[in-house]
């Protein structure tokens, strides 16, 4: 049995009573917390809620659910530090990848942050408070690059798994003290609500979809030989194909897994930015694309910040999303939808000060999402499935060939490369300060 609240909110006009929603199974069937201690006594949370954090899963009307999310509390043994992602799998295969990165990526990076410290003297506390942040930051960058890098080449030499044309996006957050560190791969989002000079909330995307649409992204691809086009039948979806075969027709441009492009322009290096958090910013949220493809950043922020019970915010917004799609895409399967809010403060000024029943007066109507206009059928074609056909016909030698490339790109198993080389090798992304 579920969490019970019958709080009651409005969408399009109309209140909801989310007593029922809220005693809906999720993916595995529990409500309860789930936790147990990973690497140097961190908390490793796979659903439920903290202090801090709010998370939520649900599977859409696609099939299983492919989606995945993590938050690590007390990350490295240190308090105040949290990591969290979700996971967007695709492909048949999709939720076994989703869970491998899920389960492999945040022990990674935790592993390479520690091997950048042991070979610099600049990883301490004291260095931190005395100038060598961005020293600091940069080493944390080019940690995060190489442990995506890593993770990839192990995901590609497990057997047990078929990654060869299957994969999933990640979208992971890494909070020291006020300091975060973003890292994107493929088109799930992260979105931060701050406050602006009128004290208002307002949202700063913090990731871009990467996806073929995006001239840089297409250029690389084209330049390895992939193809970039959009179906007759979704002309605004541009998708990646193989050079001689019609397939997979994957919908983003970079990714873990999907091995049978990653020689043709598929990158797993994520874009990884960096934001000195401060006394007006609130919270972030981490989520698929079930969620971006039919709520907008500001009414992704107005629904979490409205919430009294911050434990409910993550399945709150999951809630606001399938209703969306229901009245958006009638005619379409609804699809997975993952959530993680981190707040970054013990309790919301938001919370104390406005309840839920003011933010959805008509006046303050940002959490009412509009019918927009429904292509014909009320189906979602501006946004196809992630993939098209997996149906590809593998050749074992090249197969083979990939494994033996990343082995041979794969530091631990060929010696020592330069860490400094991975960072330029990073395909333009700068952090921002």
């Amino acid at each position: 049995m579920g969490a019970c609240c019958s709080t009651q909110v409005k969408f399009k006009g109309r209140s909801h009573d989310h007593r029922d929603d809220y005693e809906e199974k999720d993916y595995d069937g529990h409500e309860e917390d789930h936790t147990h201690v990973g690497p140097d006594g961190a908390i490793v949370r796979l659903q439920g809620s903290s202090t801090y954090t709010s998370m939520y899963t649900r599977q859409g009307k696609k099939g299983t659910n492919q989606d995945a999310l993590t938050v690590w509390e007390n990350f490295m043994g240190e308090k105040n530090t949290f990591f969290c992602g979700v996971f967007d799998g695709h492909g048949p295969s999709g939720h076994r990848i989703a869970h491998y990165i899920c389960d492999s990526l945040p022990s990674k990076v935790s592993s390479e942050i520690k091997l950048s410290r042991e070979n610099s003297s600049k990883g301490n506390e004291c260095d931190m408070e005395h100038g060598r942040r961005d020293d600091i930051i940069s080493s944390w960058e080019t940690s995060l690059i190489e442990a995506f890098r890593e993770v990839d080449v192990d995901l590609s030499f497990d057997e047990s798994l078929d990654s060869y044309s299957s994969g999933t996006t990640a979208v992971t957050v890494l909070k020291k003290g006020e300091d975060l560190l973003i890292s994107n791969l493929g088109d799930s989002r992260a979105v931060l609500c701050t406050r602006d000079d009128r004290n208002l909330l307002v949202p700063i995307q913090l990731t871009n979809d990467l996806k073929p649409s995006i001239p840089s992204e297409a250029e690389r691809i084209k330049k390895c030989g992939g193809r970039v086009f959009a179906l007759e039948e979704e002309p605004s979806v541009p998708r990646v194909w193989m050079p001689n075969q019609n397939c997979p027709g994957l919908a983003m441009a970079r990714a873990f897994g999907d091995f049978c492009l990653k020689d043709h322009g598929l990158s797993s290096i994520p874009q990884v930015s960096y934001r000195r958090i401060t006394n007006k910013d609130e919270f972030v949220v981490l989520a698929t694309d079930g969620v971006w493809d039919v709520l907008t950043n500001n009414e992704v922020i107005q629904i979490v910040a409205s919430v009294k019970k911050r434990s409910m915010a993550a399945k709150l917004l999951v809630y606001y999303a399938v209703q969306a799609w229901k009245t958006k895409y009638p005619g379409s399967k609804i699809d997975d939808c993952a959530v993680v809010c981190l707040f970054f403060k013990k309790r919301s000024l938001l919370s104390r000060s406005r309840s839920l029943t003011e933010l959805n007066q008509p006046k303050e109507s940002n959490m009412d999402i509009a019918a927009s206009e429904s292509p014909e059928g009320g189906k979602k074609t501006d946004e196809g499935e992630t993939v098209i056909n997996c149906n590809i016909t593998v050749d074992q030698k090249t197969l083979d060939e990939i494994k033996r490339v990343n082995a041979y790109a794969n530091p631990s198993r060929v010696g020592s490369l330069s860490r400094r080389k991975a960072a330029k090798d990073f395909e333009g992304t700068e952090a921002k300060r």
